[in-house]
């Protein structure tokens, strides 16, 4: 069973955790250019979390006992494609693209998570609009995070204002607890709660929370494509997420994966 209040060892465990993968990832960051692979960015995240003493969260996870183990460290989403695609087989970057960066990191059993979807050299103005507007709503969900709130605080703030900028939010893939497994309780809509049939959960001090809002360009719905693993828009609109790692705490929030 999920441990939904984290204890104050468990909270320095995770706090160090995501300090040592926003350090990852600024690295990975800023090797985003045309002409890198996929390949290129796996292989230095792997390096570096082994250099810090850690593993990746996602290489060989599995989301069930059948289910296929995830094959790398990074997911590597390009364009269209909304989350969970593999960084290998390589594909090479190309100026106009925007890719979502997802990693997680384990370090002494303690795990952490973010994303960030970048501009692959110059992009266009309505994909450069995707990125901002998928960023200030997982900033806005961030703020509703005190105890006292609720996850529909959360959802319909996200919801609202990517709706304003007639935007839509992935419906079927959602945010999650994190801290002592890769996934866990509760499940976190980034959407009004209502449409999603999850428990309203109350925000308490200790919950550590994955805020991870998937936008599109068009409608809402995904695909799954044939590698089993990658979620993609289903009209083939452009998708962007961002996450970062959330600990509630008796005032209000802090963000974890921060430098």
């Amino acid at each position: 069973m999920t441990k939904l209040i984290k204890n104050q060892k468990d909270i320095e465990g995770i706090r160090i955790s995501c300090r040592e993968l926003a350090k990852i990832f600024a690295v990975l960051e800023t090797m985003v250019k045309p002409g890198v692979t996929t390949a290129e960015l796996e292989q230095t995240a792997c390096d570096l979390m082994a250099k810090a003493g850690g593993r990746p969260a996602f290489k060989n996870y599995k989301t069930h006992g059948g289910a296929k183990p995830f094959p790398t460290a990074l997911c590597t989403s390009l364009n269209e494609e909304i989350v969970h695609a593999p960084a290998l087989p390589s594909r090479t970057l190309k100026a106009g693209d925007i890719i979502g960066l997802d990693v997680g990191l384990e370090l002494n059993g303690y795990f952490s998570d973010m994303a960030r979807t970048l501009a692959v050299g110059k992009i266009s103005p309505s994909a450069k609009k995707l990125l901002s507007v998928t960023n200030e709503a997982l900033a806005l969900g961030i703020a509703q995070i005190k105890p006292g709130n609720t996850l529909n605080h959360i959802g319909q703030a996200i919801q609202n204002y990517v709706e304003k900028n007639n935007m839509a939010v992935v419906r079927d893939l959602v945010g999650h607890g994190v801290g002592l497994d890769v996934h866990e309780d509760p499940q976190i809509p980034h959407y009004a709660i209502k449409e999603s049939g999850l428990p309203n959960v109350k925000l308490q001090a200790g919950m550590v929370l994955a805020l991870e809002p998937m936008v599109t360009l068009g409608d809402w719905q995904i695909a799954d494509a044939a590698d089993g693993f990658t979620f993609s828009t289903a009209d083939k609109s452009l998708a962007a997420q961002f996450e970062d790692t959330v600990l509630v705490t008796d005032t209000g929030h802090e963000i974890l994966t921060k430098i």
